[in-house]
């Protein structure tokens, strides 16, 4: 188990539910899916479009991604994986393969997780 956190640690996590709109193959990367995400309208309160490299290419094909709403880490800070930054991360369980986490029934994009 990991180091206990408190109740304050926790509310600093900015998850939200969005929608992958758009994923490739990172070029020179064996690992690497580019997905790009809706996190809602902006002018609602969402995050609008984001991107997120993701090390899932070998479980899970660009194309089945499309359509699929995922959690979303939101305020991670961003990284730079093969020349393309990362402006967050997709959540997944760990079951020796990652298997993305989605939500029981549609819902807004951008809505967030708690």
């Amino acid at each position: 188990m990991k180091e206990v956190i408190t109740y304050t640690d926790f509310a600093k996590l900015d998850m939200r539910v969005a929608v992958v709109t758009a994923a490739a193959i990172v070029e020179g990367a064996d690992r690497l899916l580019q997905l790009t995400l809706y996190v809602g309208d902006p002018l609602s309160g969402g995050l609008g479009e984001k991107t997120v490299v993701s090390g899932i290419r070998e479980w899970y094909q660009p194309e089945e991604l499309i359509g699929k709403q995922v959690i979303y880490l939101a305020n991670l800070e961003p990284r730079n994986l093969r020349g393309v930054e990362s402006q967050g991360m997709i959540l997944a369980a760990d079951d020796g393969q990652p298997v993305l986490l989605s939500i029981e029934k549609k819902v807004k994009q951008g809505c967030a997780v708690c």
